[in-house]
C-alpha cells in the first residue's frame, strides 16, 4: 500500500473526536459568536464538517472543496431557506476532517452519513431490505437468484429492484429465456445422478444435469444473462440469432427452434416495456418534487431505450436539498448499486461543481465516463417532467395514507382513552421450542408505519430454560426500557391476556416508567379479537382501521418473534454441527456459515473453495469437505435402501 492510500485509509478509520473541534460548554446566547470564531479558524482546504446539536447529537454532515468558506456562509449569512435556517439555529458546535481531494470528502461524507444517518441529510432509501438477482460467479455452473443481502463474494448483483415482484418477474424471464435451472441441484456434483426433469423435456431448461452442456457453453449462456440484466436486450437478440443460425447450419434444428422460441421469448418482453429511446440508450432518469411538508424524488431505469423498473423515494420532512446534499445522496445511491448507466438524466439543477464532482466519483466507481445531464428541451426533457410528475402523484399518496394513519391513531386514542395520541407503538411477544431457544421479540410502528431497524429481539436468560411467558415478558420488557435512548413508545401492546398486561404493568412501575400498556387478545382461531386494558376487554370491531391496524401489529410482531428464535435454533444447530468436525470450532463454524450463508451451500462446496475462506486452513476444508462427502453418502444409501423397500 503506498503513503497516498495509507493516508486515506487512516482518514476513513479516523474517529471523529481526534479532529479539531469547538468545546461545547458556553451558554447559548452566545453559541453563534462561538461558532463564528471557530469558523474564521479553518483552513481553506477541502473536507468534512460534522454538526451537533446541545446533546452532542450528529445532526448534519456536509463536504466542501473550502472548509472555511462553506463552514462560514452557515453562521455569518442571514439568507437561509427556513429548513437551513432550522439546521443552524440547532448547531452547538462542529468538527471537521481535512482531506486531500474534495472527491475524497466526497466519499468521506457518504460513510459517515450512512453511519450517524444525521436528521437534516437526505438518503435515498437504504437498499439493505431491497431485492437483488444474484449471479455467482464463483462456481462452476454460476446460479442466479435472488436475495436482499449483499456479501464480499465474487458474484455479481443487479439492482436493487422496487420489488420482490419485480426482481421474481425478471428471475422467471431470465430462466425462461435462457434456460438457467430453476431446480436446487448444484453442478458438476449432480451431473448424471438423476435424470433431467420435466422442464428439460419441454426445453425450458439447457439440463446441466444430463452432462451434455459443458462449463464453456454453460459459461456462454451467463454471459447472455449478464448482459440481459444490465439491460443489454439488443446485445443479447444479437447473441442468440448468432447462435441459432449456427445450429441450423449445422442442421441442429431442434437446437435452433429452442433458440428461436428464445429470441420471442425477448422481443415479446422488450416489446411490453414503455419504449422512450433508440435501441442501446440507457438512463438513469431523475425528477424530484417538494411541497410545504415533505420531498420526493422518482427515478426510471431506462435499458435498451425501454423503461425497465421505476422506483421513489420520501426525503423526509425535514431534509436539506441544496446542490451539494442531492450530489452526495446520489453519490451514496449508486454507491449500493452493481451496475451505473452511461448516463443519468436530472430534473432538477445542480451546480457545475457538484455536477463535475458527481461525474467524476461516478466515472471512477463504472470504470468508464458516466454522464450527468440536466436537458431543457426535447425527449430528454420529457422523460424527466415524466420523472417529476411521479414524484409528485408518489408524494400526494404518501401525504394520503400519512394522514389516514393519523386519522387511525386518533382514533385508537379515543378507544383506549390515552392521554396523547401512540404515535410510537411498541409490541411484545413470546416465543420458544420446547424449553430450548425461549425469544421475546419487540416491534415498533412510528405514525402507522413499520420501522424494522427500531426492531430488537431478546434470548431470554431468567427462566433457567423454563417456558414462563410471564417471567420471559417482564425480562424483554425490563432489558428494553434500560435504554432510553433508543427512543420511548406512547403505547407498548403485548401479544396476550389480562396476566400478561398485569405482569408488564408491574415491571414498568418497578422501573419508574409509566407508559400505558394493553393486550392484544385472539380469539380460539389464533386471529385478534379484542384488546385488553387488564380487568377488561375492549372491542375493536367497531373501527375497521384501528381492527386493521392491531390486527397488523400483531401479525408482525409474531411473524418477527418466530423468526428470530427460529434462526437462534438454526444458528445453534448448525454451529453445533459444524463443530463436530475435528479442528473446527465456534469461531471457525461462524465464519463458514457468514461466508457460505447456508449449510447447504456448504456442504457442496468444493474443498479449494472452502480453503480461500479467510481463518480457514487448507487441512480444515479437507476435513469439512470429507465430513460431508461421508454424510451426503449416507444419505444417498439410506435413500436407496428405503426406495428398494418400497418396491418391495
Amino acid at each position: 500500500m503506498n503513503d497516498k492510500e495509507n493516508a486515506s485509509q487512516k482518514k476513513e478509520n479516523a474517529p471523529i473526536g481526534d479532529i479539531k473541534s469547538m468545546p461545547a460548554s458556553g451558554q447559548s446566547e452566545d453559541r453563534l459568536e462561538r461558532l463564528r470564531e471557530s469558523a474564521r479558524e479553518l483552513p481553506y482546504q477541502p473536507g468534512v464538517y460534522i454538526m451537533h446539536n446541545s446533546d452532542g447529537k450528529i445532526i448534519y454532515i456536509g463536504k466542501s472543496k473550502s472548509l472555511h468558506n462553506r463552514v462560514c456562509s452557515y453562521f455569518f449569512s442571514s439568507h437561509h431557506n427556513t429548513k437551513t435556517a432550522r439546521m443552524v439555529s440547532q448547531v452547538w458546535y462542529f468538527e471537521y476532517i481535512l482531506t486531500d481531494t474534495e472527491i475524497e470528502a466526497l466519499a468521506l461524507e457518504n460513510r459517515l452519513i450512512k453511519l450517524h444517518t444525521p436528521r437534516y441529510n437526505i438518503r435515498l432509501k437504504d437498499c439493505k431490505s431491497y431485492p437483488y438477482i444474484k449471479v455467482d460467479l464463483g462456481l462452476s455452473y454460476p446460479t442466479v437468484t435472488v436475495t436482499r443481502s449483499r456479501i464480499g463474494d465474487r458474484a455479481k448483483y443487479f439492482g436493487p429492484y422496487s420489488g420482490t415482484d419485480a426482481a421474481y418477474t425478471i428471475l422467471r424471464t431470465v430462466q425462461t429465456v435462457f434456460g438457467i435451472p430453476s431446480c436446487k441441484r448444484s453442478f458438476p456434483r449432480d451431473i448424471g445422478k438423476e435424470r433431467p426433469c420435466l422442464y428439460a423435456q419441454m426445453g425450458r431448461c439447457i439440463a446441466p444435469c444430463s452432462g451434455k452442456v459443458s462449463e464453456e457453453e454453460y459459461g456462454e449462456v451467463i454471459r447472455d444473462v449478464l448482459a440481459f440484466l444490465r439491460g443489454s436486450f439488443s446485445e443479447v437478440r444479437r447473441s442468440l440469432t448468432e447462435r441459432m443460425n449456427k445450429a441450423s447450419e449445422n442442421l441442429f434444428f431442434e437446437t435452433a427452434a429452442i433458440y428461436r422460441d428464445r429470441i420471442n421469448a425477448l422481443s415479446k418482453l422488450w416489446q411490453r416495456q414503455k419504449v422512450v429511446g433508440a435501441p442501446g440508450t440507457e438512463y438513469d432518469v431523475f425528477g424530484m418534487y417538494e411541497d410545504e411538508a415533505n420531498a420526493a424524488v422518482s427515478v426510471f431505469y431506462v435499458r435498451d431505450g425501454s423503461i425497465t423498473d421505476r422506483d421513489s423515494f420520501n426525503f423526509g420532512a425535514g431534509a436539506l436539498l441544496d446542490s451539494g446534499d442531492i450530489a452526495a445522496a446520489l453519490c451514496d445511491l449508486y454507491s449500493r448499486r452493481e451496475y451505473i448507466p452511461a448516463n443519468i438524466l436530472l430534473d432538477f439543477k445542480l451546480e457545475t461543481n457538484d455536477v463535475e464532482l458527481l461525474e467524476a466519483y461516478l466515472g471512477e466507481r463504472a470504470g468508464r465516463r458516466v454522464h450527468v445531464r440536466m436537458p431543457e428541451r426535447g425527449e430528454q426533457k420529457q422523460l424527466c417532467t415524466l420523472a417529476t410528475e411521479n414524484s409528485r402523484e408518489y408524494l400526494r399518496r404518501v401525504s394520503a395514507e400519512n394522514a389516514k394513519n393519523t386519522d387511525t391513531l386518533v382514533a385508537l386514542a379515543e378507544l383506549l382513552a390515552l392521554e396523547v395520541v401512540p404515535e410510537r407503538i411498541e409490541a411484545f411477544d413470546i416465543s420458544n421450542m420446547g424449553n430450548d431457544n425461549i425469544t421475546a421479540g419487540m416491534i415498533a410502528c412510528v405514525g402507522g408505519r413499520f420501522e424494522k431497524k427500531l426492531y430488537r429481539s431478546y434470548t431470554i436468560r431468567s427462566t433457567g430454560g423454563r417456558q414462563d411467558d410471564y417471567a420471559s415478558m417482564r425480562e424483554a420488557v425490563h432489558r428494553r426500557y434500560q435504554h432510553p435512548e433508543d427512543g420511548m413508545p406512547d403505547l407498548i401492546l403485548v401479544d396476550g391476556g389480562e396476566g400478561h398486561v398485569s405482569v408488564v404493568r408491574a415491571q414498568l412501575e418497578a422501573d419508574g416508567i409509566d407508559i400505558p400498556v394493553f393486550g392484544m387478545v385472539k380469539d380460539s382461531f389464533h386471529k385478534t379479537r379484542a384488546i385488553t386494558d387488564g380487568e377488561r376487554e375492549i372491542s375493536i370491531a367497531r373501527s375497521r382501521e384501528v381492527y386493521n391496524l392491531i390486527f397488523r401489529i400483531q401479525e408482525e410482531v409474531h411473524r418477527f418473534t418466530v423468526s428470530r428464535m427460529s434462526g437462534s435454533k438454526r444458528r445453534t444447530l448448525r454451529h453445533s454441527s459444524l463443530e463436530a468436525i475435528p479442528g473446527i470450532g465456534p469461531a471457525k463454524a461462524k465464519v463458514l456459515m457468514t461466508h457460505f450463508g447456508t449449510l447447504s451451500a456448504l456442504s457442496y462446496a468444493e474443498e479449494d473453495s472452502i480453503a480461500s475462506v479467510p481463518g480457514i486452513t487448507r487441512r480444515d476444508a479437507a476435513a469439512v469437505r470429507e465430513y460431508f462427502d461421508e454424510k451426503n453418502s449416507g444419505s444417498a444409501s439410506r435413500t436407496h435402501a428405503d426406495g428398494k423397500r418400497k418396491k418391495q
